[in-house]
């Protein structure tokens, strides 16, 4: 089975495909998609549709999680996050695959044990768990963490 992990961003969306064979996990493939900020928002979240279309044509993942949005202090920030999460949503879901959603919190709970672990963590975590992982940056790590999340989640 493979889980495609989406870290939602519209300057920098990760991506992370893991393999689960029973209780093992490997790693596929990660990247980012990143959109010119200069772009007006509907030729942004074109870029990230079209980028994550490849990978889901590339990869052919059969299930896929996407990181739920975290409230900003500025609302702006927020409503732009929401845009591209529901493009990563509406990118999955068109492919007919089951979708799950996790709040950040969970799956820094899940890959680390707290709810409040740094970056750092959870990249040293990723090593440990998909040895020889070479992360694309920061949001790929995250959406492989989300991709982990799913899997350990999932029953069988």
């Amino acid at each position: 089975m493979l889980i495609i992990g989406l870290d939602p961003g519209l300057g920098t969306t990760g991506w992370g495909i893991i393999a689960k064979s029973g209780n093992r996990l490997s790693h596929i493939a990660n990247g980012q998609i990143r959109t010119d900020p200069a772009a007006p928002l509907p030729e942004r979240l074109v870029t990230i549709d079209r980028e994550l279309t490849d990978v889901l044509l590339t990869h052919q993942p059969t299930c896929g999680a996407v990181e739920e949005v975290f409230v900003n202090t500025n609302p702006q920030s927020t409503l732009k996050l929401g845009q591209a999460r529901g493009v990563c949503l509406l990118a999955l879901a068109r492919t007919g695959m089951p979708v799950a959603e996790y709040a950040t919190r969970l799956v820094k709970k899940a890959l680390v044990g707290t709810g409040a672990a740094e970056k750092t963590q959870i990249q040293a975590m990723l090593k440990v768990l998909l040895p020889g992982v070479k992360l694309a940056g920061a949001d790929a790590a995250d959406a492989l963490a989300v991709a982990i999340t799913h899997a350990s989640m999932m029953r069988g």
